[in-house]
């Protein structure tokens, strides 16, 4: 009886004793190597696993870093204290980049400022919604206020205001796009902080249609005299909307001034030009750069600005070359 036991047990310890060994000597010949610098950047990053990046999670991002030379400032909620980090460990330049916020393109989804269809009393999410007859609100382009953006941050940022509209908090928002990549209707862009005009609308219908169905009737009518009038070509037409690359922009604020049903917003308070006369050497480059054509002067004399005509574009502050102009 014992003998039938114990056989069998020492041939099974045997065949485990060899399957031991022959992993053992497959796993030291097979064995790859793991640089040190994945672990090191993977200490540096700060482990929310957000996406920002376009990988799966902080590890991704630095195998990807290392593996395959990914650029190293891609981690919004580090930052450039981050990239710096990351450019040590690597011996990479460290390219400071902008940081950039969320922007939700559209002026409705609020209390009392949405159109309705019907009620809807189904699953309180906004993909959802929109496969519904294409959604409950009368603008097949506008938010569906089900605030899958609001639950998708993870800093807080987003909120609802005492009219039911989701605003963001530029200070929280660390540009991570978690809201971004759930809104089912692609309301929301990454811009960056130091731009101050944006086209709070998404429709793609023209004209009377499109006020028509937005709560707040301003909604982008299609017209392209935005794109008509920037003067460096930094607003774009897709389906009827007007688009700002903004690689292009430079804050003039001259699409807001133009647009016929005001809906492009421009958040920066504006003055006027003041030319220093005791600094002004007349070398006409401010009058050359004024988009407005408000600036008048002759060669090697003093300029003057007709301030009518001035939209505090600043242009002529930043290519001054004597530092004479200032806004007001």
């Amino acid at each position: 009886m014992v003998i039938s036991i114990v056989v069998p047990a020492i041939a099974l310890g045997c065949v485990a004793l060899c399957y031991g060994v022959v992993l053992g000597y497959a796993a030291k010949i097979f064995k790859v190597e793991i640089d040190e610098r994945i672990a090191n950047i993977l200490e540096v990053l700060p482990g929310i696993n957000c996406g920002a990046c376009g990988q799966p999670g902080c590890a991704g991002y630095a195998e990807a870093i290392v593996e395959k030379n990914f650029e190293i400032n891609l981690c919004s909620p580090g930052g450039n204290v981050v990239s710096s980090k990351i450019a040590a460990i690597t011996g990479k330049e460290s390219i400071a980049l902008e940081k950039k916020i969320a922007v939700i393109h559209c002026s409705s989804g609020g209390y009392t400022n949405t159109l309705l269809k019907y009620e809807y009393h189904g699953i309180n999410n906004c993909k959802a919604v929109t496969l519904l007859n294409g959604g409950h609100n009368q603008c097949n382009f506008g938010c569906v206020f089900q605030n899958d953006c609001i639950k998708a941050c993870q800093f807080g940022a987003i909120s609802l205001n005492e009219n039911g509209m989701r605003i963001i908090d530029p200070d929280k928002c660390i540009g991570c796009g978690s809201c971004m990549r759930i809104c089912p209707r692609g309301l929301i862009e990454l811009v960056p902080v130091s731009k101050t005009v944006i086209i709070p609308c998404t429709s793609q219908e023209k004209g009377a249609v499109a006020k028509k169905n937005c709560g707040n009737n301003t909604a982008c009518i299609g017209c392209a005299m935005c794109f008509k009038k920037c003067p460096f070509e930094a607003i774009v037409m897709k389906n009827n909307i007007a688009r700002i690359n903004y690689e292009k922009c430079l804050n003039c604020g001259l699409c807001a001034i133009h647009c016929p049903p005001k809906i492009i917003k421009d958040k920066k308070t504006r003055g006027k030009a003041v030319i220093d006369f005791h600094k002004c050497i007349g070398c006409t480059i401010c009058a050359k750069k004024c988009i407005t054509n408000c600036i008048k002067g002759e060669l090697k004399r003093m300029h003057v600005v007709d301030k009518e005509n001035c939209i505090g574009c600043e242009l002529c502050v930043d290519k001054c070359p004597k530092n004479a102009i200032m806004i007001l």
